[in-house]
């Protein structure tokens, strides 16, 4: 009887009064004891309101109902895909919306719902997963923000390849300290690319010139999280330089002239097939016997071998150093010495080997003094 004199009355009342009406009667629905046919009557009534011409009616009914577990399945389904502002509501926080139908949502709808869709806590590990393969990168973003979001690698991953050139979304995927480092080594590989389009378009550079120097960032970077990365870890990394095409002869010569023998080795057992222990015993023999052939089957230009040979017997000879500064010192030495017997068996010819170790016997006194002149400030 009551919802029926409802019914009645919100032909000719305001839409202001009519919201009012229509929170009260999703609150008799959810809260009150009714009995069995006016809870029917009160639902018949709810889904007579979806049609309703005014957003504030159906508004009201989505706050209403938005966080109960026990709202109408097809009411909540159809303010799910009401207006933005309605719908954002529903997608958010509705307990009754199955992962399908959420998913559904993040195809079908606008970047706001998918935005509510992706900040629902918690949220799951398939949910993330669809979020990370077809939401835009404002979803995607408050997914990586979500706390309580399951995210995998993959999809840490997916959206890395996806959005990782946008630095809103490529900022805090590094700054989680769960993501894998081939995926991290991406978003590296990403910057550069976008920084050398930047710069080409721009004109401050030719587009080659940038091209050049956003690949020697990234290799420096790349070498960097190399040798911050444990051994298990620094397999996936070299897989992923090599499917991404990354996995150069200059990055192996800067990784060995930095001393990371470990990422030479890894390198050299992916691009031979060989068992990691295999390529051990050949690049730790101070003979050098076995290295030409090992290094051959790489693949690696015959050109560069004499600096990798001599790099590591500078190694063999030198041993490490293991606080920071150490290793920028004994970086230096490494490439000046690998310099020296280069110079000395390139007969006064200066070719692209030779003039890369200069440039990089360079940059290793510029980092080496960097950290001196750091440590005094620190000194002080």
């Amino acid at each position: 009887m009551i919802v029926r004199q409802f019914l009645c009355w919100i032909q000719t009342a305001p839409p202001g009064e009519r919201a009012d009406a229509t929170s009260a009667l999703a609150r008799a629905y959810l809260y009150s004891d009714l009995a069995r046919e006016d809870r029917l009557a009160a639902e018949a009534a709810m889904t007579v309101l979806l049609d309703d011409p005014s957003p504030l009616v159906r508004r009201a009914l989505a706050e209403a109902l938005a966080s109960s577990a026990h709202a109408p399945h097809g009411i909540m389904l159809g303010l799910a895909r009401d207006q933005t502002d309605i719908a954002e509501i529903v997608a958010a926080r509705s307990p009754v919306l199955n992962e399908g139908e959420l998913i559904d949502l993040i195809a079908g709808t606008v970047e706001r719902v998918q935005c509510a869709v992706a900040s629902r806590t918690p949220l799951s590990r398939s949910l993330a997963a669809a979020i990370a393969e077809i939401g835009a990168a404002a979803t995607c973003l408050t997914l990586i923000e979500n706390p309580e979001a399951e995210l995998t690698g993959a999809a840490l991953n997916r959206m890395a390849e996806r959005h990782g050139h946008l630095a809103a979304v490529r900022e805090p995927l590094l700054l989680r300290e769960d993501l894998a480092v081939e995926t991290r080594q991406a978003l590296v590989a990403k910057l550069s690319d976008t920084l050398a389009r930047f710069v080409a378009h721009r004109e401050w550079l030719p587009e080659e010139r940038a091209r050049n120097v956003a690949r020697e960032a990234c290799d420096r970077v790349t070498v960097a999280i190399a040798a911050d990365t444990d051994s298990r870890e620094v397999t996936h990394l070299v897989r992923h330089l090599l499917a991404s095409g990354q996995l150069t002869g200059g990055l192996m010569l800067r990784a060995l002239l930095a001393g990371n023998v470990r990422f030479l080795v890894e390198a050299l057992a992916e691009l031979t097939g060989l068992r990691r222990e295999r390529v051990v015993g050949i690049v730790s023999d101070r003979s050098g016997h076995g290295f030409h052939a090992l290094y051959q089957k790489a693949g690696l230009p015959e050109a560069a071998y004499r600096a990798f040979r001599a790099a590591l017997e500078v190694i063999h000879e030198t041993g490490f150093a293991g606080d920071t500064l150490g290793h920028a010192v004994l970086r230096r030495r490494i490439v000046e010495r690998v310099l020296a017997r280069y110079e000395e068996a390139a007969d006064g010819e200066l070719d692209h080997l030779l003039a890369l170790l200069r440039k990089l016997a360079a940059e290793a006194a510029r980092e080496e003094a960097r950290i001196y002149t750091e440590d005094l400030v620190a000194a002080a």
